[in-house]
């Protein structure tokens, strides 16, 4: 498969602190990689670090390359174009991540705004309301004008979806979409993020604490732990033959039907 990512070596720190310790990974065009690891174990810090959103006090090192573009080497104004453009971030909670004081048509729009700013007024509204009915949110043209907190849980994430996938980006990073979701709604994100990759063969990666999950979409897992790669392959593989300790310990954490209720989960320590 052609790839659409290469990363080499990537390490980020915080002062003292490495977060990332020199980790390598490709995605593929058309690919969804599936990014799994505990909380601090580096994961989302290296998808910040993709989309030039760390703070300005992590220094990052290594090789971030989309397509022919070395991510690390270009300046902030290039960043800026190739944010929402080329890559693009659906991030974990959407009340964090949509204004609460401005309607969400106009929010949408201001991601097209950013790199079209002599778009037409109607060509415009007319992008925004193809993207929400894309995303399957509900009567879109009545509800151009909400506010974030009238719409329920769900439907925020398919308008920060929307917002996302507007521009058309290359690469997609989707980090804890569905945490903050019931079980039936996450269902449905996940079968949304499947349909909108298939239909625009648009690459992807999907970060998230669960192995499960991350089976519902991924090609290709990676498992992180303490900022390093611990194991990498094939969906089928990751979930079925585990090569490493630490994946069995995930794996073993998550509870399913056949779960003994009176035996104590995993608690991925000592890996």
């Amino acid at each position: 498969m052609e790839k659409l990512l290469d990363v080499r070596e990537l390490r980020v720190r915080f002062g003292a602190y490495e977060a990332v310790h020199g980790i390598s990974f490709a995605v593929g065009k058309g690919e969804t990689l599936g990014l799994v690891g505990e909380s601090g174990s580096g994961k989302s810090a290296s998808s910040l670090a993709l989309m030039g959103l760390l703070p300005a006090t992590a220094a990052v090192s290594g090789v971030l390359r989309l397509g022919e573009q070395d991510v690390l080497a270009l300046g902030e104004e290039e960043r800026r174009r190739l944010r929402g453009r080329r890559v693009a971030m659906i991030f974990q909670e959407p009340m964090t991540a949509l204004n609460p004081v401005m309607p969400i048509g106009r929010q949408i729009a201001e991601a097209v705004l950013a790199h079209e700013p002599h778009i037409a007024r109607a060509r415009l509204k007319q992008r925004v309301l193809e993207a929400l009915h894309e995303v399957a949110l509900p009567q879109p043209e009545r509800r151009y004008h909400d506010y974030p907190h009238q719409f329920s849980g769900g439907q925020r994430q398919r308008i920060v979806i929307a917002m996302a996938l507007i521009n058309r980006p290359e690469l997609v990073i989707a980090d804890e979409p569905t945490t903050a979701l019931d079980v039936t709604v996450q269902k449905q994100i996940l079968a949304l993020l499947r349909r909108l990759r298939t239909e625009r063969g648009m690459a992807m990666i999907f970060i998230s604490h669960d192995l499960a999950v991350v089976g519902e979409v991924a090609d290709r897992i990676a498992v992180m732990r303490q900022g390093q790669i611990v194991e990498c392959g094939p969906m089928r593989q990751i979930l079925l033959e585990p090569q490493h300790t630490y994946t069995k310990q995930l794996l073993a954490a998550a509870p399913t039907m056949h779960t003994d209720r009176d035996h104590a989960l995993e608690t991925g320590q000592g890996a």
